[in-house]
């Protein structure tokens, strides 16, 4: 299965970091925040990765290229550990870019990868979600598809004080955690809301979404909205939502970027205890 990966936003959220460079290479702990997401979709058994890109963005391309002279660097002084890790990155997938040449919103990126993709599912993986699990959240997502034949999106329970920030579905509960969805909203206040289920930035679609994504052409803002394409699909189509298994970061909000470098720093033994002590040492 082929993996669509949107990166051609223009990070305004986290300027001035974001001016001259993607924020998708934002560093989380080590790994710029894009190398989670490729490594997660590599766990899944995912190896055909389309990277939508846009103006600004060669710094994703040259992360996950060949690099002889940094190679040639780390060999001549020893650095055993580090070559293996450039040279890891470099060959874990095969990875193509398109570049999305007008700012007209996540539908259209995604629809930008139709003719990679052809008329086979697909999933999409958003670059402002890490999600950590011992089964990749994608992998999961991937067996509700293979179960039940029909696209599937990640779900996520989330407090009313930040339910206006996402699209929330509305549904029955066929099966453990599998829901059966019959609409969503697009950032409903918490009155308006009809769960507290909210849509995260995985999703594995059947190739429908693109014809519905051209008929609903750019809407408002001039961008084509995902969620009516979605809509559209799960009314037509059928759409499921899985409340995934997993840690969640949502990096595209400066609290919880903060949040997951702390996390997945204490994870890492090599620095878990220099850290721990110094955030000991910050509450006094």
């Amino acid at each position: 299965m082929k993996v669509v990966i949107p990166a051609a936003g223009m990070g305004t959220r986290f300027l001035p970091a974001t001016k001259a460079q993607p924020k998708e290479m934002l560093p989380v702990v080590d790994k710029p925040a894009i190398q989670y997401v490729v490594e997660e979709a590599v766990a899944s058994g995912m190896t055909d990765i389309i990277i939508i890109t846009g103006r600004g963005k060669r710094a994703i391309e040259d992360h996950f290229d060949k690099s002889y002279e940094l190679e040639h660097k780390l060999r001549e002084s020893g650095n055993q550990e580090a070559l293996e890790e450039v040279q890891r990155i470099a060959s874990m997938a095969d990875i193509f870019y398109i570049r999305q040449k007008e700012q007209l919103g996540l539908g259209h990126a995604i629809l930008c990868a139709k003719k990679h993709v052809g008329n086979e599912p697909f999933a999409v993986m958003l670059g402002d979600d890490i999600v950590v699990n011992e089964k990749p959240c994608i992998g999961q997502l991937v067996d509700v598809h293979e179960d039940y034949g029909a696209s599937v999106v990640g779900v996520e329970k989330v407090p009313a004080s930040k339910i206006s920030r996402y699209g929330v579905i509305s549904g029955k509960r066929v099966k453990d955690s599998i829901f059966k969805i019959d609409d969503l909203i697009e950032k409903p206040s918490p009155s308006e809301a009809p769960s507290d289920l909210a849509i995260i930035g995985r999703y594995v679609f059947e190739p429908e979404i693109f014809a519905y994504l051209e008929r609903i052409g750019p809407g408002k803002g001039g961008e084509y909205q995902l969620t009516d394409a979605m809509r559209l699909l799960c009314r037509k189509k059928g759409l499921y939502g899985l409340r995934f298994s997993g840690r969640r970061f949502d990096i595209g909000s400066k609290a919880d970027w903060i949040r997951a470098t702390i996390e997945l720093s204490m994870d890492r033994e090599d620095i878990s205890e220099e850290l721990g002590s110094a955030l000991k040492k910050a509450r006094r």
